[in-house]
């Protein structure tokens, strides 16, 4: 190992390579709790392409296992160190390297974050969709990654429908080009496709070129207010057999909504069992629009249906949708001096969203743990969050079988086990489950091709 480390400071200099055992504790892991995570024998942060080949290189020779990180505002464990690795730290390759506006698209390096690349893109006149609820932390590099979602998903997709072209370097330290930057290509297989969502277990990317869309028109937004989770699902289906298309349509139960209010006060309605937050996006026709939501959601049963008078106060309802997470993280400290979340990241078909939210109430009730429901309602993406002890191992144990039976539930419904967040730690059985024997080898073979000596992020996704 000394000779590695060695190797590995002559090559990239010892500016970019940690081995500070204090330093190296804050790169073991993301922000999945209840995932293990090893100690890193070093972390480098290299700033070009150049030196990630060569500390690939470096670390083939050697058979040292690398794992790549971005922001690790990860929920799945997928950037979790493991013992003995060397952790390859992106955030240091955040130049936005062209935004070509005649062309629309940008290409960037794996380090920017996301709301970096949005505003840059709207100060030409355009968009940059994607938006993960840690759009202001986490990087372009995770996003893709992981093929992160997002609020707008429902009307615009997830990140891979935005990639067109990567550079990754191979797990031997050779550098691949895939994709395009025209509107159309289908030359050869869909590498692209490939690495998008792969979670650094095929190989490091370290350039992304990305689509870009024109700006959205100015949107109009609105709360509705529900007696049961079920009539908020009934609203999604009615929405969506109307032909509706929200650019936004998400969820909170009550337990998010007494979250927030004591994490953030903003005058939610705690009493309600959950609210629908939607968005339309479609200029001159938005109030018609929001106007059909409305009158759909009181069909459906919503006591009250509020819509923004302007544009900061939606701002404020989409920041309480963005702040679910650290307001359940405030819900589990304050119910537990070690309390902790097991973050799910399910998605069913929408016309089963009702039958999934009763689900999980039931599951909840059955055990005895508290569980929070928040979720992209118009992609059919739940999270549901369930609140732990991590002090307490009957506590741990109860919360990883709501954990199950949720999982279990959603794909007999159609699902799948991961909506976004990715496989990681977290879900690799469940994966197994949700692909067969034949789908898990087939992965297993197209893992073996690029990375036959097991060294990217190894143990992620797939056991």
């Amino acid at each position: 190992m000394v000779t590695f480390l060695d190797e590995l400071t002559a090559a990239l200099g010892p500016d970019r390579v940690i081995t500070d055992h204090d330093l190296l504790i804050s790169y073991r892991r993301d922000e999945a709790d209840l995932c293990d995570a090893g100690m890193p024998l070093a972390v480098v942060r290299p700033e070009e392409t150049s030196h990630v080949a060569a500390a690939l290189a470096i670390a083939a020779r050697h058979g040292v296992p690398v794992v790549p990180q971005g922001a690790r505002t990860g929920l799945a464990g997928g950037a979790n160190a493991i013992d003995g690795c060397l952790v390859m730290s992106m955030l240091a390759m955040n130049r936005i390297v062209d935004l070509d506006t005649a062309n629309r698209v940008a290409t960037v390096q794996p380090g920017v974050v996301n709301a970096v690349l949005a505003r840059a893109a709207l100060a030409e006149g355009l968009r940059y969709p994607p938006d993960p609820g840690s759009w202001e932390s986490s990087t372009i590099g995770g996003n893709v990654a992981t093929n992160a979602g997002g609020m707008c998903c429902v009307k615009y997709g997830v990140t891979t429908e935005y990639v067109l072209g990567l550079e990754v370097v191979l797990a031997d330290g050779r550098v691949l080009r895939t994709g395009r930057r025209t509107p159309k290509g289908v030359a050869g297989y869909d590498l692209t496709r490939l690495f998008v969502g792969s979670e650094g277990t095929l190989g490091v990317i370290t350039e992304i070129t990305v689509a870009l869309r024109p700006a959205a028109e100015e949107s109009l937004t609105m709360v509705a207010v529900f007696p049961t989770t079920a009539a908020a699902g009934d609203a999604v289906n009615r929405i969506f057999a109307a032909g509706l298309s929200p650019s936004l349509l998400e969820l909170l139960d009550r337990v998010h909504l007494e979250a927030l209010e004591a994490y953030r006060p903003m005058g939610l309605d705690t009493s309600a069992a959950a609210v629908l937050l939607a968005a339309v996006d479609t200029g001159s026709r938005a109030a018609a629009d929001l106007e059909a939501l409305a009158e759909l959601a009181r069909q459906a049963g919503a006591g009250e249906v509020w819509q923004a008078t302007d544009a900061t106060e939606a701002a404020e309802l989409l920041q309480a949708r963005r702040l679910a997470h650290p307001a359940m993280e405030h819900l589990a400290l304050s119910l537990y001096e070690h309390g902790g979340l097991i973050i799910d990241d399910i998605a069913v078909p929408r016309t089963r969203l009702a039958e999934l939210l009763d689900d999980i109430v039931e599951i909840a009730a059955k055990h005895d743990v508290p569980v929070g429901v928040v979720g992209h309602a118009g992609d059919g993406n739940l999270h549901p969050n369930i609140v732990v002890d991590r002090a307490d191992p009957a506590s741990v144990a109860a919360g990883q079988r709501v954990f199950d039976e949720i999982m279990e539930r959603g794909l007999a419904l159609g699902g799948t086990c991961t909506g976004e967040h990715g496989v990681g730690l977290l879900k690799r059985d469940w994966l197994a489950t949700e692909l067969g024997e034949v789908g898990v080898d087939v992965q297993r073979a197209v893992k073996a091709a690029l990375d036959p000596a097991n060294l990217l992020n190894p143990g992620k996704v797939l056991r």
